[in-house]
């Protein structure tokens, strides 16, 4: 389930941030956010195994992946240990994979709150208690009134009017009212819709959208992979996890073996029932770090594999320290 989430779109997409009144132009990009995984790295990587990289991230939130790949080694493992005494609730001198799972959820919501907070502020800058859609539209669009090529597209084929249809769309699914406005929680679902159940119709839409490129109401194999990897024919080259996958689509996503995923199976896919990523990743990291094999770390464990944790181009972990505070 690692590759499936590690796409490219797949990724969280977020609105563009506003300094002020200064809106940028917004990339035309592919807006899909389905059930975010903890990185956008892939976990595994063709040939050469595990990729770090990615319970870098998990561990601290990918937004901070800048600042302490340039840490010292044993300036990481100072601050590194100031975080384990965080992670041990407890204080028994031991990590659990409960404390560890906690932690990685903790930087994940804070992630997604602070990413609210900023994007609420930015597009209300009037402190309104509502955001109204076509306020919401000239600030984030209003450029587009001065273009003569409203259908200008990037090379996935989105055009600028399909982006403000799209957001239009999800607008309406998080306004739980009815009134066209949004109030910051409703807002928080319209940015963050893998969040909140009742948006799950939408984000399955939209990756629909996205992966159905001979727009037949459903994906085939050579969508799915191209999708997540970028071809489409079988190439003896291709890493071995896009093998698995081609093995995942025909014996589990393609439940009824017509040969496609139609939306109850693209359900499945991007929101599968009774996983867990921070689950996932604390098992993961625990089985990577255990030396003594008892099913929980001690500080000098997670020391010893510090370039798991926040290695070389880790995050911005110095950042999350130094605010470390309000975690």
């Amino acid at each position: 389930m690692d590759f499936v989430l590690n796409r490219s779109f797949v990724l969280i997409c977020i609105l563009l941030m506003t300094i002020g009144l200064a809106i940028s132009e917004p990339d035309i990009e592919t807006k899909r956010v389905v059930n975010k995984p903890l990185s956008d790295e892939q976990h595994y990587e063709d040939d050469t195994g595990h990729n770090v990289d990615y319970d870098h991230e998990a561990f601290l939130g990918q937004d901070e992946a800048k600042t302490f790949e340039d840490l010292p080694p044993e300036e990481s493992k100072r601050r590194l240990g100031e975080i384990v005494d965080k992670i041990d609730k407890d204080n028994d001198g031991f990590v659990t994979q409960k404390e560890l799972q906690d932690w990685i959820q903790l930087v994940k919501k804070h992630y997604i709150l602070d990413d609210i907070d900023q994007q609420w502020k930015s597009h209300n800058p009037d402190k309104k208690e509502v955001l109204r859609w076509e306020d919401y539209r000239k600030v984030t669009y209003g450029f587009t009134d001065d273009l003569e090529n409203m259908d200008e597209s990037d090379s996935e084929g989105l055009s600028y009017k399909d982006m403000i249809a799209r957001d239009k769309r999800r607008w309406k699914a998080a306004d739980s009212d009815g009134d066209d406005a949004l109030n910051e929680k409703e807002f928080a679902d319209f940015l963050h819709p893998e969040e909140a159940k009742h948006m799950q119709d939408v984000m399955i839409q939209e990756t629909l959208e996205d992966v159905d490129k001979d727009k037949d109401g459903k994906v085939s194999l050579e969508e799915y992979i191209g999708d997540i990897y970028g071809g489409t024919g079988v190439n003896e080259g291709e890493p071995d996890w896009v093998k698995d996958e081609r093995d995942q689509f025909m014996n589990f996503r393609d439940k009824d073996k017509d040969g496609f995923m139609d939306k109850e199976e693209i359900k499945d896919w991007i929101l599968p029932p009774d996983y867990d990523h921070s689950e996932t990743e604390a098992r993961h990291l625990i089985l990577e770090s255990d030396s003594n094999k008892d099913q929980k770390l001690t500080k000098d464990e997670i020391l010893e594999k510090y370039d798991l944790f926040v290695g070389s181009q880790a995050t911005d972990f110095g950042e999350a320290l130094m605010r470390h505070d309000e975690l």
